[in-house]
């Protein structure tokens, strides 16, 4: 465990399990990023990029939500964002179809869920197997799912974080990756606690990529 300060713990978690999936040192990794809001882990991903920090190029963004902040972000980095609205597709099934479809489209070879606020089904886990990570803002496997800042804040808990895990059929329970521990205050609220751990997500998720690359 590193501790950083009192306010600010971070401990991480690597398994020695995990498949490089064999990417060669010298050719950079393919990134399909998919974001669904304001995309501040997709900005941390590509400046990482651009600081040498991971050996990857991102192909493409993908956003669901058209308000998406994320698709500004893309733009500034020269990278092409595709709006896939999932209102557009009558089953979840068809809309991965569609996001598969696109990745590939783009010889995406690793899929960085960040910020994704949509539920994937087994037609994207079987395109991209063992090739999908997701960031998520809990010690996983505690409060799964939606709003899992706020569950934490409601059980009362001292200390909670962020995970980067491998994307699984059932939510939020693939093999973890790494992750940062973070302290619970007093006086936190679900914005400023999510506040702090958003500055944890920004820090592991471009670690774990680099372990991938």
């Amino acid at each position: 465990m590193i501790h950083d300060s009192p306010k600010n713990t971070t401990a991480s978690l690597i398994s020695p399990d995990i498949d490089h999936h064999q990417v060669s040192a010298n050719k950079p990794v393919k990134l399909g990023i998919m974001a669904s809001g304001n995309g501040s882990n997709f900005e941390v991903i590509a400046q990482a990029i651009a600081d040498g920090k991971i050996n990857a190029q991102i192909q493409v963004l993908i956003y669901n939500n058209p308000e998406a902040k994320a698709a500004t972000r893309a733009d500034k980095w020269g990278v092409k964002a595709v709006l896939l609205n999932h209102r557009d597709c009558k089953s979840r099934e068809k809309f991965d179809g569609k996001v598969a479809e696109t990745l590939k489209q783009y010889d995406v070879e690793f899929v960085i869920m960040a910020g994704w606020m949509r539920l994937v089904t087994q037609v994207l886990i079987d395109a991209f197997p063992n090739r999908m990570i997701n960031i998520h803002p809990s010690l996983l496997p505690s409060f799964k799912g939606v709003r899992a800042v706020e569950q934490a804040l409601a059980a009362g808990v001292k200390i909670t974080g962020c995970s980067v895990h491998f994307v699984s059929l059932e939510v939020d329970s693939g093999e973890i990756l790494m992750q940062a521990a973070v302290p619970v205050l007093p006086d936190d609220t679900s914005e400023t606690l999510h506040a702090r751990i958003q500055v944890q997500e920004h820090r592991i998720l471009p670690m774990a990529i680099a372990l991938l690359s």
